[in-house]
């Protein structure tokens, strides 16, 4: 075992830290992704609690979309899974993407910065590295899908708009949320920040999909640019 770092199992951890007890006392929505994916799991490998595995597999495949991307046949070859955890995984996912499809009424609705901050903060807000995440959202502001587009260290310059807005004409969306992290903690907006985010904002207005907000995710706290006035000069606030 020289050389390897130990993670304690599931049932080693005290009983607030177990995403099932968690999710028993206080509901599913106070749960990460990484949690809820660790709870469908079950269970991990030697080594390697289920909770890592789940947090790995998300890193690996860039979050749900990714993994809802991802074959069958990939999955099951991914270290600690094999053809029952990886068929969990896909009966998971299609019975989200099913709710979605049938039930666009259950869909979260977006109706300020905060709503949008929810959906994303407990989790971006524990990240090591930068990401950029779309919240795309249709004619009544709920939500279609949250997709990882960009993870890693964020130069401003490497960011092609085309990439989110091919995204949002993937979805077909009406409009989207720019969310990005800045695992210092501090989520005061950049030079940089602002100046992309008027680039953004001026694309959206060419190809008829609104830019409603763009949102940085700090440790427990989180600035709408919007609100500030910071790349969306002249527009109202509110949609």
């Amino acid at each position: 075992m020289s050389g390897l770092e130990y993670h304690p199992t599931i049932k080693e951890l005290p009983l607030g830290e177990r995403p099932r007890e968690r999710l028993v006392q206080y509901g599913a929505g106070a749960l990460s992704t990484a949690e809820l994916l660790a709870i469908i799991l079950r269970t991990g490998i030697s080594g390697e609690n289920v909770l890592t595995l789940a947090s790995r597999l998300l890193a690996r495949y860039e979050g749900l979309s990714g993994l809802a991307r991802a074959s069958f046949g990939e999955l099951q070859r991914e270290r600690g899974l094999g053809v029952a955890k990886a068929a969990q995984i896909k009966a998971a996912l299609e019975l989200g993407r099913r709710l979605l499809v049938t039930s666009p009424q259950e869909r979260p609705q977006v109706r300020s910065p905060s709503d949008a901050a929810r959906l994303v903060m407990a989790e971006m807000g524990l990240l090591e590295q930068e990401q950029l995440r779309l919240i795309l959202l249709d004619s009544k502001n709920r939500v279609l899908a949250i997709p990882v587009v960009y993870q890693g260290s964020l130069n401003t310059s490497l960011i092609r708009i085309g990439e989110l807005f091919r995204c949002a004409l993937q979805r077909n969306c009406a409009a989207f949320i720019i969310v990005h992290n800045h695992p210092s903690g501090d989520p005061t907006p950049s030079p940089e920040d602002v100046a992309v985010t008027r680039q953004i904002v001026a694309a959206g207005t060419l190809l008829d999909i609104e830019v409603l907000d763009h949102l940085i995710i700090g440790h427990q706290r989180f600035i709408s640019m919007k609100e500030r006035g910071l790349g969306f000069d002249g527009q109202e606030i509110t949609r």
